[in-house]
């Protein structure tokens, strides 16, 4: 299982507001047929699953703007692919806060 986060901005707009196009994002994820599960945040989207689906649901993601007018997309992705032991969301946030009390 893998952790993605993934940031994709807009380039060659009319407008300095990416909000539409976020939302459009958002519905490939809402509809993507691929395990996954998303949480959206105010800088970036972070996707767990599998790394093939996630890497089909970001080349998904990616296309929208375009479809949607932007004439250049920058898309910026990091991976967490852990190996040893299923990693979640979850898992990352409470091994901080466990450390934190």
């Amino acid at each position: 299982m893998a952790i993605v986060q993934v940031t994709i901005v807009p380039l060659g707009t009319e407008s300095t507001s990416v909000g539409a196009y976020v939302a459009s994002v958002v519905n490939v994820l809402q509809d993507a047929q691929e395990d996954i599960r998303y949480e959206l945040t105010p800088m970036s989207t972070i996707i767990e699953g599998e790394l093939d689906d996630l890497l089909a649901v970001i080349r998904r993601m990616h296309e929208v703007p375009f479809e949607n007018g932007a004439m250049r997309v920058s898309t910026s992705i990091t991976i967490d692919d852990r190996r040893d032991k299923k990693g979640t969301m979850e898992q990352k946030m409470r091994s901080v806060t466990d450390k934190l009390k």
